[in-house]
């Protein structure tokens, strides 16, 4: 049939639609597997696929402040979208494709608004998003190019061939898409509270359950936190390697950041410099950060400087990603010889040199610190990062460990009153 995508005749025309809308659910309910796997994940254990670089990142969509809305995540919506194309197609009628054909350019207005979002604020872009982008495109331009159309050429015309929905459709479809989205709200709160308490503690658990890998011979001297004079001394100790150009290194920065202030005088962090570029680590196989030893030489030249500076970085992070930016950095803090004082060279050496030190964590690596963020805490290792509640659950039971003293974990003392009771 002329003039149509999935009335009967529409042949090959009404298949494609079908597979751009299976494309978009498929996407969607990746992303949303992503979301909750990120921000609730089960085990101390799991990590990100699909984190590529800095650039191709999924977590970065998944942590994003508009990766869900009240609980509600955003691949939701795409997934809604998605079915309703793929019913439009298996069930097909004028209204329902005209509701559809009226979706699809709102939802390519979003999928270009949230691209536009992803590359030009979080300079990152998830995969699996990318998925949902490319089947929306094909979507829209399949109902662009072979969707009913009025005649009427103008405005007229326009609103009548992308804004005519079928407004039972449209009722039943907003009906369908919150009673969705309430279901997802109560699964996300309830995920919530379970992170709080049973989750947490599971963590808590596989936390003392990791060998004690214990800290590096050298401790870096740039300390991000300092509670105590003598770094043993503080309940929770942290050796944080990381890259300033790595972006999961700037979400733990900023996790890190918020934790310093709910446990003050808690906390010694020390900042071991292990920036992913060849130029100077020999443990990466090329330069996946361009620029990131630039900016350990820059950040570690000037100790009483070094806090400062290492601020400076990470609110900057995507700037400092050009020679442009830390030449001006350099110069706004009197760091010019950063990149060729020798005893820096040396210091940032002998830093990263630590990470040979652990036993080999992936059979691509010859030794255990091989990619950013990593960290011992208090002598455990985690590689890469986890939310703010399995953190926090870590570092409350590490302060009531210290609290309880040395001989806490070893045995209970209980007593059970044994004295006959007087008789009344």
């Amino acid at each position: 049939m002329a003039g149509s995508l999935t009335l009967p005749g529409s042949g090959l025309k009404r298949f494609w639609s079908f597979v751009a809308g299976a494309g978009m659910i498929v996407a969607s309910a990746m992303t949303i597997r992503h979301f909750f796997a990120a921000n609730f994940p089960e085990t101390i254990w799991e990590g990100s696929f699909c984190d590529l670089s800095a650039f191709f990142n999924c977590d970065s969509s998944a942590f994003s402040p508009i990766a869900h809305f009240g609980g509600v995540p955003m691949g939701w919506f795409g997934l809604f979208v998605g079915a309703l194309v793929i019913l439009g197609a298996i069930f097909p009628s004028a209204p329902f494709e005209k509701t559809n054909k009226a979706i699809s350019i709102l939802n390519a207005v979003g999928v270009l608004v949230l691209l536009c979002y992803s590359v030009f604020v979080q300079k990152s872009l998830c995969l699996l998003c990318s998925g949902y982008y490319l089947f929306s495109l094909l979507s829209f331009f399949l109902f662009w190019r072979y969707g009913i159309r009025s005649e009427n050429k103008g405005v007229g015309g326009f609103l009548r061939t992308f804004a005519a929905p079928s407004v039972k459709i449209a009722v039943v479809a907003v009906a369908v898409l919150f009673v969705g989205a309430f279901g997802f709200r109560q699964f996300y709160f309830a995920k919530k509270g379970a992170q709080m308490g049973g989750t947490a503690a599971n963590f808590v658990r596989q936390f003392n359950d990791l060998a004690v890998v214990g800290d590096p011979s050298f401790i870096s001297p740039y300390w991000v936190a300092q509670a105590t004079p003598r770094w043993e001394d503080a309940p929770i100790r942290i050796v944080e390697y990381a890259d300033y150009l790595c972006p999961d290194c700037l979400f733990l920065h900023q996790q890190l950041t918020r934790l310093k202030a709910e446990f003050p005088g808690k906390i010694n962090i020390a900042f071991q410099f292990f920036p992913l570029e060849a130029g100077c680590n020999s443990v990466v196989e090329k330069d996946l950060h361009p620029g990131a030893c630039d900016l350990s030489l820059i950040a570690a030249y000037n100790p009483g400087l070094f806090s400062a500076v290492h601020e400076e970085i990470f609110a900057n992070f995507m700037a400092a990603k050009t020679p442009e930016w830390r030449e001006d950095l350099m110069k706004r803090y009197g760091l010019e010889a950063a990149l060729t004082d020798p005893a820096t060279r040396d210091m940032l050496q002998r830093i990263i040199a630590t990470g040979t030190e652990y036993e080999k964590t992936s059979d691509k690596y010859s030794h255990g610190i091989r990619s950013t963020p990593t960290m011992i805490i208090n002598g455990r290792m985690i590689i890469g990062t986890l939310p703010d509640a399995p953190m926090k659950a870590i570092f409350e039971s590490l302060i009531a460990g210290a609290e309880r003293g040395p001989g806490a974990g070893r045995f209970i003392e209980n007593w059970v009153e044994t004295k006959p009771s007087p008789k009344k």
